[in-house]
């Protein structure tokens, strides 16, 4: 028995070193030929072009400008027929469209909101992904009330020196000089209660509306339509009439929103550890934000039938964070309502009511 035992461990161990010296001779081969394949997939991904048409609102960034883990800075992209906007480009919120397989080479233009460092920072590696990603030959229109050209110069003069390098590094052809940075296109600021049509073209109508968020001024909100379709993007803002009026009868509602409660815990936090700048901010940030049973109550009024919170402040790490979070929702609000994460996907396909949710992360 003994002898027979030994006989099987030594077999097991030359059959080991034969595996292992196969590996080695292979492995390596066998990984790059699956990272091939799966470079090739993602390479020739192309979301945009899978979608039925109609209006879709991808969630690139649905946090704000706290740290948080599971959400980026404020970024949405509304795709209607084969026109592609991005609304705001918080930090990373670029990466994340090509994570859910969308081509930022094909975004045919940048709105923003207003100019808070969280909506603006990721602003310029958004237009270099842009145009890397489909070698434009002009810069990338980026259409905001006053104040958006002083943003736009600033983005293209700190990558003035990065766009010569690439074009110099990759050729012309590649990287056409003239299609680095963006193109600022200046709307008015629309008067409370009104609207401006800032984009009317091949179907698409983007109706540009002020909001509340002082000091922070100006600030607008965007109304999409499209074959019947229309989806409404708050901006950041306090709670508004004026929002609620351009919401009316919308399918899909991205309303910022702030929990009072949790942020005064943070509050709370920073008095304790004898942070008091943190503490005149969390103390601040309420009186311009809308809290999720405000935009809900807003909601329900508008008789907007599915509503989703964007800019979800501050971060909720725990499911038990995201209960209170939506307080008071349910009471307010019948139809659906999400909390946004980074990756979602929602679809209001033309010639119908329906409204999806995919999550793509």
């Amino acid at each position: 028995m003994i002898r027979w035992l030994r006989i099987l461990l030594l077999s097991l161990a030359v059959a080991g070193a034969v595996a292992a010296g196969l590996w080695a001779y292979a492995g390596d081969r066998i990984v790059l030929a699956l990272a091939g394949r799966i470079a090739a997939a993602n390479l020739a991904a192309d979301r945009a072009a899978s979608l039925p048409d109609g209006l879709h609102l991808a969630i690139c960034g649905a946090g704000g400008p706290m740290p948080d883990p599971a959400r980026s800075g404020p970024c949405q992209l509304v795709i209607a027929g084969d026109q592609q906007f991005l609304v705001d480009a918080g930090s990373l919120g670029a990466r994340n469209l090509t994570r859910m397989g969308f081509r930022t080479g094909s975004i045919t233009a940048i709105l923003l909101t207003h100019f808070h460092s969280d909506h603006i920072d990721g602003l310029g590696e958004a237009l270099m992904l842009r145009w890397a990603g489909n070698a434009h030959t002009a810069p990338t229109p980026v259409l905001g009330p006053p104040g958006v050209a002083g943003v736009v110069d600033g983005f293209n003069a700190a990558y003035a020196l990065d766009s010569g390098y690439r074009t110099a590094h990759h050729s012309p052809a590649v990287m056409p000089p003239g299609g680095a940075g963006g193109r600022a296109e200046t709307f008015d600021t629309p008067p409370p209660g009104e609207g401006v049509t800032v984009w009317d073209r091949d179907g698409v109508r983007i109706t540009a509306f002020s909001v509340p968020h002082e000091p922070a001024s100006p600030a607008v909100g965007y109304r999409f339509d499209y074959k019947g379709r229309s989806l409404v993007i708050s901006g950041d803002t306090g709670p508004s009439p004026t929002v609620e009026t351009f919401a009316r009868g919308a399918d899909l509602l991205a309303h910022e929103a702030l929990a009072p409660k949790l942020i005064a815990v943070l509050g709370d936090a920073a008095r304790a550890a004898g942070r008091d700048n943190l503490v005149k901010i969390m103390h601040d940030i309420p009186n311009y934000h809308t809290s999720p049973a405000q935009a809900a109550q807003l909601a329900a009024r508008a008789g907007v039938k599915h509503l989703v919170f964007t800019h979800v402040t501050p971060p909720l790490p725990n499911p038990l964070l995201s209960r209170l979070f939506l307080e008071g929702v349910d009471d307010a609000f019948g139809g659906p309502a999400d909390i946004a994460r980074d990756g979602d996907l929602y679809s209001l396909p033309a010639g119908g009511e329906a409204i999806t949710l995919e999550h793509l992360f």
